[in-house]
């Protein structure tokens, strides 16, 4: 993705949060807690695999990876655009 791309991405998240006034729950705290338990949803697809079976996963099971990739990235946009 482009940093323009990016950027807007950003933007429209802080829209989305706004609306709903769930930024008074963005304090450093509550998003570290937030990116820790999505890394441990991502971590959960691999646990008990071998090094072989995690780099070769099923197409499914890639798809639910991404989607877990994507909660995180998102949980990092959130805490890059805070205003202090």
């Amino acid at each position: 993705m482009s940093d323009d791309g990016l950027n807007q991405l950003k933007q429209r998240l802080r829209q989305f949060a706004a609306e709903r006034d769930w930024e008074q729950f963005h304090s450093p705290k509550n998003l570290s807690m937030a990116l820790i338990g999505e890394a441990a949803e991502l971590l959960e697809h691999f646990q008990w695999l071998t090094e072989d079976q995690s780099q070769t996963l099923t197409p499914d099971k890639l798809a639910e990876v991404e989607l877990e990739l994507a909660d995180i990235q998102l949980a990092l946009s959130d805490s890059s655009g805070r205003q202090t």
